[in-house]
């Protein structure tokens, strides 16, 4: 039996996380590098995995710590998936973030057009 949880339902899923400082989605800010959700064999049968790639607005952001409980609380309920097991959140820095990364949306509401 598939298990098979999408990069788009985790996409959506990701768009209700707000920048705790912003309050702009993550994925409107241009913060989600990439996602890698796919199925995987395991002991215990087949299983979703996600894995997140994130980047942050400024290296020193003093929030931090909070986005990988944030992105997890909002994967919570996908089908089969243990959030604490079989999601990863990897932070990276590389390549910096810009404002240019942002929808027009995101981009206008906080004044940068």
């Amino acid at each position: 039996m598939s298990t098979t949880i999408t990069e788009a339902q985790v996409m959506e899923r990701l768009s209700t996380v707000l920048d705790p400082e912003l309050h702009i989605d993550i994925v409107s800010m241009g913060l989600v590098y990439g996602v890698d959700a796919r199925d995987i064999q395991t002991s215990e049968g087949t299983k979703p995995w996600v894995h997140v790639l994130l980047t942050l607005t400024t290296p020193g952001c003093p929030l931090a710590g909070m986005f990988d409980s944030l992105i997890k609380d909002a994967l919570d309920g996908l089908p089969g998936l243990d959030v604490n097991r079989d999601v990863t959140v990897e932070l990276t820095f590389d390549p910096p973030w810009v404002p240019d990364m942002m929808t027009e949306e995101a981009r206008a509401e906080l004044g940068f057009d």
